[in-house]
């Protein structure tokens, strides 16, 4: 494990237990056992049915996932970022439950770091991941990144990860 991937200072203790307070009304947080190098895990299931005006006369049925995986830092560099990347996608994948009412499976990294080079910035706006599972009949998994910066209190996030910035403006 790289020795950059640790809680270090009360402040990002605090930043983490918030997001993960966040997050822990809607999804199921695992502290305990998280894979190897994030601080925590999040998972998040929705089983939706559509019916016509009775139960046995099911128009439609849908099963999503989200797994959320965090990271905690002090200084994020271009290296580090395309592992954590890798790592939390990877595994993502490995976890979507590919089925006949299978909607979508998404897969969000959420970083905490006291710094991050440009470089590491610039790269994370650029990245994207997609991936459709029988030309999207039996649906897709996606990615959402954001990077949170306590040394200036500023976010940076991917084209799909606008959403997750939500969570630093509570």
């Amino acid at each position: 494990m790289n020795p950059n991937y640790v809680v270090e200072t009360e402040e990002m203790k605090a930043l983490l237990e918030k997001v993960l307070k966040a997050y822990s009304g809607y999804y199921n947080v695992n502290r305990s056992t998280p894979l190897e190098p994030f601080a925590a895990e999040a998972e998040f299931r929705l089983h939706d049915e559509q019916y016509f005006l009775i139960k046995s006369a099911k128009v439609s049925e849908a099963d999503s996932r989200e797994f959320v995986y965090f990271a905690t830092v002090d200084r994020l560099d271009k290296a580090a970022f395309e592992e954590l990347d890798r790592i939390s996608w990877e595994d993502g994948l490995s976890r979507a439950e590919i089925g006949e009412h299978h909607r979508n499976s998404d897969v969000s990294l959420v970083i905490l770091a006291n710094h991050v080079d440009p470089d590491a910035a610039k790269l994370l706006k650029k990245t994207r991941h997609y991936k459709s599972y029988r030309f999207g009949l039996r649906g897709w998994s996606d990615n959402h990144t954001i990077v949170y910066e306590l040394s200036t209190g500023k976010e940076t996030h991917n084209r799909t990860g606008d959403h997750l910035a939500q969570v630093f403006k509570q």
